[in-house]
């Protein structure tokens, strides 16, 4: 019996003409996955009008000490629940340390510390989160819609998020504007 693969820590792309709108072009980091389901957060689209400062304002934290930044639609389930995606040289209470790549943290210590000099040093915020339930994102990995790519902390981190979608397609040699929208049977 073969062990599943499961995605942890990888990053998941919307392949052209997924069908969902919701996930055109969409990037998201794996948070888990495994035999009850999966987790992601989106980290391909920016919220229309929801920044950094006015969700640190709305929580009654101080702005001072961080640069203000878009936040990212981390994906359809729960989109006011928030989370900051982050390098792992930072860990508060409830931070998930994923496939030692990256550590999610979705309590209000991450923003708390993000841009002081004791938090991580690399991070990104989100709303909402793409989830599966079990066997699901199995089932949809053996049809037409996404496709896998390695982590790269210079997409997630360093890239513009409306360029994450084909710099993660181009680390593995793929131009997705060769991709087609459908896919073939045997």
């Amino acid at each position: 019996m073969t062990t599943p693969a499961y995605l942890t820590g990888q990053l998941l792309l919307a392949m052209p003409g997924i069908g969902d709108p919701r996930f055109e072009k969409a990037v998201i980091a794996m948070c888990s996955h495994d035999a009850e389901g999966a987790m992601g957060i989106g980290i391909g689209h920016h919220a229309d009008g929801l920044t950094l400062h006015s969700l640190m304002t709305q929580l009654n934290i101080a702005t001072d000490a961080v640069t203000d930044q878009p936040i990212h639609v981390g994906g359809p389930v729960e989109q006011q629940r928030g989370f900051v995606l982050h390098s792992l040289d930072w860990g508060g209470q409830g931070t998930v340390d994923v496939a030692g790549r990256f550590g999610m943290t979705a309590t209000l210590d991450a923003l708390k510390v993000i841009g002081r000099p004791r938090g991580p040093s690399h991070w990104l915020v989100a709303m909402g989160y793409a989830g599966w339930g079990a066997g699901q994102l199995d089932g949809e990995m053996t049809r037409h819609g996404w496709h896998t790519a390695d982590w790269q902390e210079s997409i997630v981190f360093a890239t513009q998020a409306k360029h994450r979608w084909q710099a993660a397609f181009g680390v593995a040699g793929i131009d997705p504007r060769l991709l087609s929208n459908t896919s073939g049977h045997a």
